[in-house]
């Protein structure tokens, strides 16, 4: 593969911006000095008067263009790689909406089915689990039916099925076993979030003690903080892990966002879009696994009750959301679409930063923080 240079443009090293020339040689990232001398017909690209930051990290997403990661095959799941690419997502992982089994592992199996496939966009980088063990009083569009409790023979044929793709899952504390099998998810090679739920603080704590890294879609789909019960929230503001959270103005009040990053700080914030298949699409109804979906003005609701039902949000958007609700400036922002969530999948080291041997998954962003270009594994995304 021949090397390739990106001159000229303001690069995102170590939380600031400064001018460097990026060269690509086999998909990695070769940091060199503005100055130095390129060889004689090597690729170039110039990216003056716009900024090179690092390509952004979806850790949870259900879809997006008509295609939801339920009932997604091999090619549909090719087709939601591109369009966020498109967006500035370099990486994503697919959210499985507690399902059957059997419809679980079918989709197991268009995962490996997709890994086979000659890629045009993001890294699929494997599959999040969200549920099936999760608490009925706060399941939000998860089948109450299919919920169930900890069932550990069921992961581990899950995870041997998929080949060690399934990296991430989202449980409940409260579930019957869950806080005392958090160690073994781990031991699967499975990062576990806790969410959905009702439980108090003892145990949402004991659940974190015991390896739970990440609290998913903070405030949403959980008992409410109250002073007397601090409940999943509470504990998860206070620890040190990691809150997903989803910037779109619905989910979060702009205030709320503020008082997030304020108080866990900007390293431990993830900003994910929790989308379904109408991302990218006009209002409408749609599916989020077995459910039907009516989205308004861009509002993605359950048909059946008005319970909202993921989001339309993409990346891109997100990180202008926040530059607007925060007040603050990109270089302290840019860090919760790729640094923290890299950190937390524990990819960091390749992927997340612009360094030295890198994974060259590189967005390209104009005066006014719109994605320009993407490169992901240092190949120039199509428009």
């Amino acid at each position: 593969m021949q090397a390739y240079y990106i001159i000229n443009g303001e690069v995102y090293i170590n939380r600031k911006f400064e001018r460097k020339t990026i060269g690509i040689t086999e998909g990695k990232i070769q940091l060199l000095d503005e100055e130095a001398t390129l060889p004689e017909g090597a690729g170039i690209y110039d990216a003056a008067g716009k900024k090179i930051v690092p390509g952004f990290i979806d850790v949870h997403t259900h879809g997006a263009v008509g295609v939801d990661v339920n009932a997604a095959t091999a090619q549909e799941l090719e087709k939601i790689s591109r369009f966020v690419a498109g967006n500035g997502t370099t990486s994503w992982l697919g959210s499985v909406l507690t399902d059957t089994r059997e419809q679980t592992e079918w989709c197991i199996d268009q995962f490996k089915e997709y890994q086979k496939l000659e890629h045009q966009g993001a890294n699929l980088l494997g599959i999040h689990l969200e549920g099936p063990f999760l608490a009925s009083e706060y399941k939000g569009a998860m089948p109450e039916h299919l919920l169930q409790k900890t069932n550990m023979a069921l992961l581990k044929d899950y995870q041997e099925r998929a080949e060690g793709n399934i990296r991430y899952i989202t449980v409940s504390p409260e579930v019957e076993g869950i806080v005392e099998d958090i160690p073994a998810m781990k031991e699967l090679g499975i990062t576990v979030a806790i969410g959905h739920s009702g439980a108090d603080y003892d145990t949402c704590m004991k659940a974190i003690d015991r390896g739970a890294a990440c609290c998913t879609h903070i405030f949403n789909a959980m008992k409410l903080l109250h002073q007397h019960f601090p409940s999943v929230m509470g504990a998860a503001l206070e620890s040190d892990i990691y809150c997903e959270a989803i910037c779109d103005g619905r989910h979060l009040h702009p205030g709320v966002v503020r008082l997030l990053t304020k108080t866990k700080g900007l390293d431990r914030v993830v900003a994910i879009t929790d989308s379904i298949m109408a991302a990218g699409l006009p209002d409408g109804q749609y599916k989020l696994g077995v459910n039907d979906v009516i989205v308004e003005d861009g509002d993605a609701k359950l048909l059946e009750n008005g319970v909202r039902a993921g989001s339309t949000l993409t990346q891109n958007t997100a990180l202008k959301n926040l530059l607007s609700f925060t007040g603050r400036p990109i270089e302290e922002i840019l860090p919760m679409l790729s640094e923290n969530p890299a950190n937390m999948l524990g990819i960091f080291e390749n992927k997340g930063s612009i360094a030295e041997g890198k994974d060259a998954d590189l967005v390209v962003l104009d005066g006014e923080n719109n994605v320009a270009d993407v490169f992901v594994g240092g190949s120039l995304m199509k428009k």
